[in-house]
């Protein structure tokens, strides 16, 4: 009886100490899309990015262009066969049409690997973004005793309340000031 009495305040003080444990622990949360677009380095990697994606899709629509054109002459190519002709227009007509099988077969392959190029450029441009966001907030997260933060810009949190918003100390970390933190609208 009386090992069993010991055993129970044991383990008592153990849920005690347990629940003094998690009440002491912090939670807190940001708005990572809020931060990353108050970010000046989030602002040139979306320029720099728009540069190389529209270069991209310049270099496709020429020639896509230069595709369109060879079709236009096969059309007017086609219309002037004749009985005459036929043997001389057909040839040409087939070389003209194996061409332009050629051009779309080089625009597929143009536009995969453009795409992964532009998956390459995004990761390129965007990582040390996420990167130096992510050690902010950690770093402020460590200094402020916060056990947990959570993003709130994510679907994983359906519901909060309470716990402190990190945003404005993790913009202070990296030395972003209200006036130049204003989101467009």
């Amino acid at each position: 009886m009386r090992n069993l009495v010991k055993v129970a305040v044991v383990a008592v003080g153990l849920v005690c100490a347990g629940n003094a444990v998690n009440a002491q622990q912090k939670f807190g949360h940001i708005n990572s899309s809020d931060l990353l677009q108050a970010m000046p380095e989030m602002k040139t990697a979306d320029a720099s990015f728009q540069t190389f994606a529209k270069a991209k899709q310049t270099a496709l629509e020429k020639m896509d262009a230069e595709r369109q054109k060879k079709i236009v002459v096969y059309q007017e190519k086609a219309k002037t066969i004749s009985e005459s002709n036929k043997e001389v227009v057909g040839k040409e007509l087939e070389l003209l049409a194996k061409d332009i099988q050629e051009m779309e077969k080089r625009i597929g392959e143009s536009q995969e690997k453009s795409q992964e190029e532009l998956t390459a450029k995004r990761t390129e441009l965007y990582q040390p973004v996420f990167k130096k966001a992510e050690d902010a907030v950690k770093v402020v997260a460590k200094e402020k005793g916060y056990a947990y933060v959570f993003d709130i810009s994510q679907p994983g949190v359906v519901y909060f309340d309470g716990g402190d918003d990190l945003i404005v100390a993790v913009k202070a970390k990296l030395g972003i000031t209200a006036s130049a933190a204003a989101p467009k609208k």
